[in-house]
């Protein structure tokens, strides 16, 4: 069971998931300024913005700016988000500045599915139909599958592990129709419903069928068992996770208002450091962005170590 790894891959997503979701209007120099930022702290996987309808998502209204707009570092890949070949259209305008890669997402509630997409699980296997065909015609290869409410649903309730393999079945079964081959498998817990046994298990049971997909994971502190279900993760091997910047974020479609967001950046960087796991970041840098993000969206953010500090910053100073 334990077989830790050691380096993680982390994808930042505090920008896109943080800005979706405040009430605003937040300023697109901010945003840019939030951006920036992160890529001085040594993390080199930034989701920047959401290529959406921003009648759904005003937030990101102003997507074009921010893709246009901020300073990109060398050896930093930036990605956007999108959901329909409206937005890939809108992505590719800055191929030049986003790492632009297509992927097939699925929910395993139907009921999300239809809240989140407007469209239920038999009408959503269509529609990523079309867009595979419509990234693979644009040149944009197909590598990853992501399946949203992975772990449970507030609309539906409890998922199993037999529905999250069939979902991947479905998935990987498009992107066969395709001639894609799929590596990279992210297990999302949209709504906050994992626990370190359903993280276990959820895995064990895609593991099982397919031993050679890379796993990740998307978690949500939703009910403050992000740090505790990342441990849980990183026991079986797992190497790649999204987080967010001080907890920023959070889903509009998930129907719990209020609800912490991603596990934070820092939190889930100290909890790597810690275990002898490496990250590539620096974390007190780390910890100043989360203060920025902070001031920007102009309310506590769920993030401890904002407040606390990192356990090297006091070892330093018992050390002097």
């Amino acid at each position: 069971m334990a077989d830790l790894p050691q380096h993680v891959d982390i994808h930042e997503e505090g920008p896109r998931e943080g800005f979706q979701i405040e009430p605003g209007p937040i300023p697109s120099t901010e945003k840019i300024a939030l951006v920036e930022a992160l890529a001085e702290t040594g993390l080199r996987h930034i989701q920047v913005c959401s290529f959406v309808n921003p009648r759904l998502v005003p937030g990101w209204a102003d997507a074009e700016a921010v893709a246009g707009g901020f300073r990109p570092k060398p050896g930093v890949h930036y990605t956007g988000l999108w959901f329909n070949e409206s937005g890939l259209r809108r992505a590719l305008a800055f191929r030049e500045r986003l790492t632009v890669t297509g992927s097939i997402s699925l929910s395993a509630s139907d009921a999300f599915s239809r809240k989140n997409l407007n469209r239920g699980h038999a009408e959503n296997l269509e529609a990523m139909r079309k867009q595979t065909a419509a990234h693979l015609e644009a040149g944009v290869p197909v590598t990853r599958l992501g399946i949203m409410a992975a772990f449970g649903c507030n609309y539906q309730g409890d998922i199993t592990p037999a529905q999250v393999v069939q979902t991947v079945a479905d998935g990987l079964a498009i992107a066969g129709e395709a001639g894609v081959a799929i590596t990279d498998l992210s297990l999302a817990d949209t709504m906050g419903w994992a626990t370190p046994i359903r993280i276990e298990r959820g895995i064990g049971a895609v593991r099982e069928r397919w031993p050679d997909l890379r796993i990740g994971l998307h978690l949500h502190d939703t009910r403050g068992l992000a740090v505790a279900n990342a441990h849980a993760g990183l026991r079986l091997g797992v190497t790649k996770f999204d987080s967010t910047v001080g907890g920023l974020g959070g889903c509009p479609f998930a129907g719990q208002k209020g609800a912490a967001g991603n596990i934070c950046t820092e939190e889930l960087a100290l909890l790597c450091e810690e275990m002898g796991i490496a990250t590539g970041i620096d974390l007190d840098a780390l910890i100043e962005v989360g203060r920025l993000a902070e001031r920007i969206v102009g309310h506590q953010l769920p993030s401890e170590l904002i407040r606390a500090g990192s356990l090297a910053a006091f070892r330093r100073r018992v050390a002097a």
